[in-house]
């Protein structure tokens, strides 16, 4: 793991948020506070919450409880993106692809284009710029993702199991973009199942269970400090090393 930015000003905060899924009381009570540098790996069983957190962070969720954002030195909002497990792709080229996520996202006209081939050569795409979209690999249309986010120059950057079904290689041609992004001093949030990517990845790690934020440590206290008991079951039967 490349050296991590000493962590800045606070740049999202939450009190005692909850939130629900129709009836699945998905979120109780987090308190949250992420800061500027930071790199939060959030880990758990399927359904603790890990996606509902990321989506209550992009501000897609509807909660109870305090979640607010932090402005700079000029009154500007942190900006965000989100990743998703499964990107979407259009039936179109991958610079039109890139293109359209940055007129969704309301980048002016003039510079469309030339952020556009920005994000694609950052992420090595620019050779396959005219390709249609979906015969990308999937490896490739990560990187496709990301490009369209890191495009939109993110204060915060939510991933969600971003490696999950992609190959050893494609992992770690993500896993190395992930932190060349964080290098440039953007705030990380990843959701994943690889312990050893969180520990990899991350500066701190939160394990969620039932939608409740259980622990939240330093990476290295994680591993190494006596958990409580749920989060210390999970690690037992979770870490892929001895």
């Amino acid at each position: 793991m490349s050296a991590a930015p000493a962590a800045g000003a606070a740049l999202v905060q939450l009190q005692g948020v909850s939130a629900r899924l129709g009836p699945v009381h998905a979120l109780r009570g987090i308190d949250l506070e992420l800061r500027r540098g930071e790199r939060l790996a959030l880990v758990g069983a399927n359904g603790s919450g890990k996606t509902t957190l990321l989506r209550l962070l992009q501000g897609l969720l509807a909660h109870d409880g305090l979640r607010r954002v932090e402005h700079d030195g000029q009154g500007r909002p942190p900006r965000s993106a989100m990743v998703f497990q499964r990107p979407f792709v259009f039936s179109l080229s991958v610079r039109l692809n890139m293109r359209l996520a940055l007129w969704l996202a309301r980048v002016p006209r003039e510079q469309r284009r030339v952020r556009g081939d920005e994000a694609l050569a950052r992420v090595g795409l620019q050779r396959l710029a005219a390709r249609p979209a979906r015969q990308l690999s999937g490896g490739q249309q990560q990187r496709l993702a990301l490009a369209q986010a890191w495009a939109l120059r993110p204060d915060l950057l939510l991933l969600d199991e971003p490696t999950a079904s992609l190959d050893p290689g494609a992992k770690r041609e993500v896993e190395a973009l992930i932190e060349a992004i964080a290098a440039e001093g953007v705030t990380i949030v990843i959701s994943t199942h690889n312990l050893g990517q969180a520990k990899r990845l991350a500066t701190r790690v939160a394990y969620l269970e039932g939608g409740r934020l259980v622990v939240d440590l330093p990476v290295d206290r994680f591993f190494n400090d006596v958990l409580p008991a749920p989060a210390a079951n999970f690690l037992k039967g979770e870490l892929p090393w001895p």
